[in-house]
Parts: structure tokens; C-alpha cells; sequence
């Protein structure tokens, strides 16, 4: 299971007004092309600030749901903000992971998580649920659940490297479009 593999089992199943924080690079390009939403903020540039961002809007948004679509390079260069999600513990947020061992978007450069296992730190982090799944159809399980169990949830999916290259264009919202269109999403835009 690649990236857009993964996306296309996961993002139909996410509930529509759910806002999702996509991190930077191709997890950001795959997300947009294959469900993009005003509801959607892709990260441009500021790698590993994803899951800060969509904590942010977690606690600024209690009733709605948040899904963080985040890298394991992403992760790992701001693992602080694991443990401050779990010590904010919002009910609203669920944190997916796509672990594929390496920078995807810069070149392929390995990550340290097959040393770092990030489900296990997600949990000593406090995250109230943590799931695990490494093919399509757990995917597809893990979707039933997670969306509708509180959390904080953290949902690791472990996926192949895929063919090189981008997964898909780049996104082509200018920066402050797109966040002016997620501030209408949320009813808090001009």
C-alpha cells in the first residue's frame, strides 16, 4: 500500500465538515488530489508543524472534528508536540501517520522510524487510542472507528515508498487563500 493507496481508502471515510491539516510535500499533493475540501489546509513548507497546527484548531474548535494527515519525517521533527496533544487530550483529534520509512518528498532520505517506533511514543505521549494497520483493509477497519471514538487518537499506517516522484501536482492555493477558505469553513473567516 503507497501513499495514494492509503489516501484513497482513508479520505472518502473522513466525515464531511471534519477539518484536515495535511503536512507538507506529497501528502499534502496526494490529499488534494484525491479529496480536497474547503474544510483542508495543506501544509507548504513548514515541515513537522501539521500536528501543531491541528491541535490548535482542535482546541479552538472543540465540536469539530480535526484529522492531522501527517509523514514520519514530519513526526519526527516535532515529536514535542505528541506530548503536548496528549497532555491537552482533545476529544476532537485524530493524528494518521503514514510511515514510510523515509523523506519521500526531498529525495527518499531514510527516517529514523524503523528504529523510532512513533505509535509506541504516540502512547507513552498520551494519546488516548493508538492503532497500528499496514494494509487496505485494516485501514478501512481503523476508519470505522477512530472517526467516532473520542481521542486524542494516533493512527500509524505503515505504507510503501512508492513509485519516485510527486504523487501529484502541487497544491494551488496561494497560502493566504487557502487559509482565509478554511477560516469560512470554520465560520470564524471576514
Amino acid at each position: 500500500m503507497t501513499l495514494s493507496d492509503a489516501l484513497t481508502v482513508l479520505a472518502p471515510r473522513i466525515p464531511d465538515g471534519a477539518v484536515c491539516i495535511h503536512a507538507n510535500g506529497y501528502i499534502g499533493r496526494a490529499g488534494h488530489a484525491i479529496r480536497d475540501r474547503d474544510e483542508c489546509f495543506y501544509m507548504i513548507g513548514s515541515m513537522g508543524l501539521a500536528s501543531s497546527i491541528g491541535l490548535g484548531v482542535a482546541l479552538a474548535q472543540p465540536r469539530r472534528l480535526v484529522v492531522v494527515l501527517d509523514g514520519d519525517g514530519n513526526v519526527l521533527m516535532n515529536l514535542g508536540t505528541l506530548a503536548t496533544i496528549g497532555a491537552a487530550a482533545p476529544a476532537n483529534l485524530v493524528h494518521v501517520c503514514f510511515d514510510n520509512g523515509v523523506h519521500a518528498s526531498t529525495g527518499g532520505q531514510p527516517t529514523i522510524s524503523d528504529r523510532v517506533p512513533l505509535d509506541e511514543l504516540a502512547r507513552a505521549a498520551g494519546y488516548r487510542r493508538v492503532v497500528r494497520v499496514d494494509a487496505p483493509d485494516a485501514l478501512a477497519r481503523a476508519a470505522g472507528e477512530v472517526f467516532t471514538a473520542p481521542g486524542p487518537t494516533f493512527v500509524l499506517v505503515r505504507i510503501a515508498v512508492g513509485q519516485p516522484g510527486p504523487p501529484a501536482p502541487r497544491i494551488p492555493h496561494a497560502p493566504e487563500a487557502m487559509t482565509e477558505r478554511v477560516r469560512r469553513a470554520l465560520g470564524t473567516g471576514r
